[in-house]
This record gives C-alpha cells, sequence and structure tokens, in this order.
C-alpha cells in the first residue's frame, strides 16, 4: 500500500511539473528581481485573489513594461483599484494591472480629459481595438499603491481570452522567482453535517491543533485544513496550489488552484471557512478546482468502531510538499435530530420565501450552496426604526442577489430618503446597505444572510481640511467622513472649474493635484467642494487659498 500510495503522490508531482511548465511569450513588468507579495488563488473575503501582487522595492512609481507585443484594451480609474489598465496580448492572454499611480503618454492623457469631460474621478474607457499599440518591453504606465491597497505593489491578473477563465499567472515566471520551502499546516476543522454526524459528542465544526492525534466521530462529516504556502527571500505567506486528502491510504477529494471564471468567483464562500479550505464540496458548488474521488462530494461516512487513517498532502507549484497525519476513531453516538421548523428550512436548489412580521425574504434558486436552517430571532430595539431581524447565528454568504424588505415601526420621518437598512456584525457594530422606501417597508437586495435592520441617517458628512499650508505646492487634500449611511458622492471646484478629486478609500481623504493649463498660477483661489451621503444629506466646504 506504502509503494501504491509514493507512486500517486510521484504522479501529481508529475503532473503538476508538466502542466505547470513556464510558459513563454511574457517578460518581466519591471526591471528588477520579482518577489511576490501575494499569489494566485490566495483567500480573500467573498472573492479569490486573481492574480500576483509583485513586490515594487516597496516604493510607487516604478516603471510599468508591456509584457509582449499587444493593445491597450481598456483604461480605468476606480476607488477600489485606483489606476487599472489592461492590456490584450498577441498571446491570446489579457493582463489587469491594478494600483497603479498613474498612465504614460497618450493614454494619461486621454483618461485626464475624459475626468474633466465627465466630471469624475472614476472612468472607465474601451478604446477601439488596436488603437493603442505596446511593444514587449515598453513602458506603460506607473506602479502604484492607490485603490484598496496595503502598500506599493503591482496587482497582475492574467485572463485566458479563450474561456475567460482568471489564470495563474506564476508559471510565467516560475524561473524567475525562488521556492524550495514546503507549504505548512496551521489546524483542522471537522463539520458534521446536520442531522447525520457528530464530532466528539458534538453536531457543530469543530477545530483542532495540526498535531491532534486523535478526534472522536460517527456518521457524516467533512474535513478542513488552514494551510499556508512560503518562498525563499520573503515572509510573506501563500495559498497552497494543492491539497490532497487521503481516508484509509484512498483519495477521496483534491483541490488544485490554478484557474476560475468570474462566475465561480464568489464560490470561494462554499469552499472556506475562515480560511480553512473544506476537503468536500457542497451541493451548489461548481468550483472547478475542487474534486470529489469518493462519489459522495469528499464527505466521510465513520459508521465503524475502528480508526481512521487521515492524510493531508500539501503541494506547491515548485513541487515542494508537506504531509501531516492524524486517527478519526469510530465511536457510535447518538446524532441529535434536526428540531428547526419546515419554514426556516431553505433549499439549496429552490426558491425559498419566508414572511415574518414586518418582514420578507426571498433568495431564488441557486443562490445558497447547501440546505439552511435559518434561526430566525425578532427583538425590538430603540436606536432602530424597525424591528431587528436576525436570520441566521453567523453571516452566510450568497452566491448572488436575494431580497429583503423590512416594515418601520413607526414612520418618524417626513422625508423617506433619510431611511436605510443597516447589518449588524458579530461585534454589534452596524454598517450601511441603502435601500429604497415602498409603502412602509425598506427594500434592497443583499449577498448575505445576517442581521438587518433599519436606521435613520439626518447627519450630513464632516469634511475637514489637511495641511493646508501644504496646498501652496497645488495638491489639495481634505478628509470627509460618514459614520450612517456612507459618502455616495463628490464634486470639487475651484474658482467654478471643475477639478478631480480622487477619493482615497484607505485614508478617507480627497486628493487633487491641480492642473496649470486648468487652473491659474500664483493667484489667490476659491475652493468649493460638495459631499453627499446615501440618505442626500450633504455638506459644503469653501475655502480660500493661493497657489
Amino acid at each position: 500500500m506504502r509503494k501504491t500510495g509514493f507512486f500517486l503522490l510521484l504522479f501529481y508531482i508529475l503532473s503538476i511539473q508538466a502542466q505547470e511548465t513556464p510558459r513563454v511569450g511574457f517578460s518581466p513588468p519591471f526591471d528588477f528581481s520579482m518577489v511576490l507579495s501575494g499569489n494566485f488563488g490566495e483567500i480573500r473575503s467573498n472573492h479569490f485573489h486573481g492574480g500576483i501582487d509583485v513586490k515594487t522595492q516597496g516604493v510607487s512609481g516604478k516603471r510599468l513594461l508591456a509584457l509582449a507585443d499587444g493593445y491597450i484594451s481598456r483604461i480605468q480609474i476606480t476607488h477600489g483599484s485606483g489606476y487599472v489598465l489592461h492590456i490584450k496580448y498577441d498571446n491570446g492572454f489579457t493582463t489587469i494591472n491594478r494600483h497603479l499611480s498613474g498612465f504614460v503618454g497618450k493614454v494619461a492623457q486621454l483618461a485626464k480629459e475624459t475626468q474633466y469631460a465627465k466630471e469624475s474621478w472614476e472612468i472607465d474607457i474601451t478604446p477601439e481595438a488596436g488603437a493603442y499599440p505596446v511593444k514587449r518591453g515598453e513602458q506603460v504606465a506607473w506602479s502604484g499603491n492607490t485603490g484598496y491597497s496595503f502598500g506599493p505593489h503591482l496587482h497582475l491578473d492574467v485572463i485566458e481570452d479563450v474561456s475567460g477563465d482568471y489564470i495563474d499567472p506564476l508559471p510565467f515566471y516560475k524561473k524567475r522567482i525562488k521556492d524550495s520551502r514546503k507549504p505548512q499546516a496551521q489546524g483542522i476543522m471537522v463539520f458534521p453535517q446536520k442531522g447525520k454526524g457528530v464530532v466528539d459528542g458534538k453536531d457543530v465544526p469543530q477545530k483542532y491543533a495540526i498535531n491532534t492525534a486523535s478526534i472522536t466521530a460517527w456518521g457524516e462529516i467533512g474535513l478542513a485544513i488552514r494551510a499556508f504556502d512560503y518562498m525563499d527571500n520573503t515572509t510573506n505567506n501563500y495559498g497552497v496550489h494543492t491539497v490532497i486528502l487521503e481516508v484509509d491510504s484512498q483519495e477521496v477529494f483534491k483541490s488544485v488552484v490554478d484557474r476560475f471564471s468570474a462566475e465561480e468567483n464568489r464560490m470561494i464562500n462554499s469552499w472556506t471557512y475562515n480560511k480553512y479550505m473544506k476537503s468536500f464540496i457542497e451541493p451548489g458548488n461548481s468550483l472547478r478546482m475542487l474534486e470529489a474521488k469518493n462519489g459522495n462530494r469528499g464527505l466521510i461516512t465513520i459508521d465503524e468502531e475502528k480508526e481512521y487513517s487521515i492524510v493531508y498532502t500539501l503541494i506547491d507549484l515548485y513541487g515542494n510538499i508537506n504531509r501531516y497525519r492524524f486517527t478519526i476513531i469510530g465511536k457510535e453516538q447518538e446524532i441529535p435530530a434536526i428540531t428547526t421548523r419546515d419554514k426556516y428550512y431553505a433549499q439549496w436548489n429552490r426558491t425559498y420565501f419566508l414572511q415574518e412580521p414586518g418582514f420578507e425574504l426571498t433568495l431564488p434558486k441557486g443562490l445558497l450552496y447547501d440546505d439552511l436552517y435559518l434561526d430566525v430571532q425578532i427583538s425590538p430595539d430603540s436606536n432602530f426604526v424597525s424591528y431587528v431581524y436576525k436570520l441566521v447565528p453567523e453571516v452566510i454568504p450568497l452566491h448572488s442577489w436575494g431580497t429583503i424588505k423590512l416594515g418601520i415601526r413607526t414612520d418618524v420621518m417626513e422625508d423617506t430618503e433619510k431611511y436605510y437598512i443597516v447589518g449588524i456584525n458579530k461585534k454589534n457594530k452596524t454598517y450601511p446597505i441603502g435601500g429604497t422606501y415602498v409603502n412602509g417597508y425598506m427594500e434592497t437586495r443583499i449577498r448575505e444572510l445576517g442581521t438587518y435592520t433599519v436606521a435613520v441617517d439626518t447627519i450630513a458628512p464632516v469634511i475637514s481640511l489637511i495641511n493646508k499650508a501644504g496646498w501652496k505646492t497645488g495638491t489639495l487634500k481634505l478628509k470627509v467622513k460618514d459614520e450612517e449611511s456612507g459618502i455616495k458622492s463628490y464634486r470639487g471646484t475651484v474658482d467654478g472649474k471643475y477639478v478631480p478629486f480622487g477619493l482615497q478609500i484607505m485614508s478617507d481623504q480627497l486628493v487633487v493635484k491641480l492642473d496649470p493649463k486648468v487652473i491659474e498660477r500664483e493667484k489667490n483661489h476659491k475652493l468649493e467642494i460638495t459631499v453627499i451621503d446615501n440618505c442626500n444629506n450633504s455638506s459644503i466646504l469653501t475655502e480660500n487659498f493661493y497657489w
């Protein structure tokens, strides 16, 4: 049996190396050595990390180079990803370059002109094919730290044109990046299936240290592992490329993180739980990178009083391997029956509708990844104008959009635009969701099941100056904050002329560098900026300054 296992493992390693041989056609994005701060498929909130993060030596402003011959296919400036450049290459791939600090040449000019024409910092331009050609090694932009970014780097997505899939960029650069370090596991989880299994006498998921010698279980269970990969010359951790689960020397599950589609992206919520990677597949999860081998979606049936040998094998793209072993002891135990009322039973493959006093929930077919038993709790709270509706003990992500309606208990506002739906997190903090008032109800779409109620926002956003003395350089900075419904829009002018302030979402700052072609130098000027929140409360700040 050991020989069989050895040859199977050897086959997996050779398969990985055969499939991930360095691809031809792409040169490096910079003229310095590549070191990654993030790899493809890392677990992120509600999505996979779609590319690789390339370090830029701790600074912005590095020359970003074209990877091959092609043309610029899309130009964006967004709050979330900052300056973004899409390049379609002649070799059948398109890259998306995010968090840049700026564009170059005619593209930079086009972006600026579009901002002024649309009077919007955020823009999205799709030029005609071939209008902006690029050559391998030519500078196409400047690296940066814009948008939702925790430090200077390049986020590089690679999309396969024929399929539209996001694919792992690392095989293009495998020979340029050194990795001799093995993936490391940190812990395991066991998921007893509702009404079908128990673990150590409990029917709820249990966490264990990675060096756990044995676990007692009975019935149907699923396993999960928390693990990270590592590379040479950096302290960063990364997602694990391949995870294999064997039970009694038989492979029951394998995950290979090498590609996914936009439609599959949110399925990370089904595959993972608090960065634990499940080694079983929920029925509504069609993620192609997951493969169950035992005819039961990777779930394990413990129905004999014996020891079950469990082996996890972790392999990275370079063939570095680590294995972890533990034992599950089959011990017959009582499996608690399901006691939830039928009205709170939502099936993953059917439309679900729930009506409670002052509340409606609609989930179209396919939003859930598995059957779900809701645990609805309804309570009054004087801080809000509807009841508080807690649907589940912890947040359950949905694959797409469901709808909720919450009734206003007492109409306290003549201006119904001041109502908005909020979610309440596990720390009892609120976060804005929004919604529309219709006949005594607030209605909105949701992408998760959690705790909801309705609040009132009559407080305008707060605008404050940042280092006005530094404005003489032509860079104007302000702080904007809205603690209630959140900022919806903003607009700034200097001497009555529009200027493209950018909202830096990591610091809640509005920043603009004045263009001397638009705003005359060596004069007194008047700034006026208007900020509007999602309940249409507005603030206007005016300020005189010299530049």
